[in-house]
């Protein structure tokens, strides 16, 4: 199995950026898929983004599109989710996630989970 750990959240101010890390031990990361969620006090998990394990395909909820990038260095073993111009809306705690087969935007089709970081985006 694989084990993610995300880093790099933080306070930024509405308009600004943050680049989260999603870096992988365990099993060989490149025949991993990665996604991430997100989820903010009394709402639900929600899918932010998600690359397959070659990077040669991306997904992107609705409400990041044209703001968020996702990318992987299967050398690092890491995932990068690149926020630009964040919203007070955009706060959450964020999650990475990896599975084996496949990729997608439904949570329960990945098995390994990291324990996420928090994103806070002030006005």
């Amino acid at each position: 199995q694989v084990q993610v750990v995300e880093s790099g959240g933080g306070l930024v101010q509405a308009g600004g950026s943050l680049r989260l890390s999603c870096t992988a031990s365990g099993r060989t990361f490149s025949n991993y898929a990665v996604a991430w969620f997100r989820q903010a006090p009394g709402k639900e998990r929600e899918f932010v983004a998600a690359i397959d394990r070659s990077a040669g395909n991306t997904l992107f909820a609705d409400s990041v599109k044209g703001r968020f990038t996702i990318s992987r260095d299967n050398a690092e073993n890491t995932v990068y989710l690149q926020m630009n111009s964040l919203k007070p809306e955009d706060a959450a705690v964020y999650y990475c996630a990896a599975r084996l087969y496949g990729y997608g935007s439904v949570p329960t089709g990945y098995k390994y989970w990291g324990r996420g970081t928090q994103v806070t985006v002030s006005s």
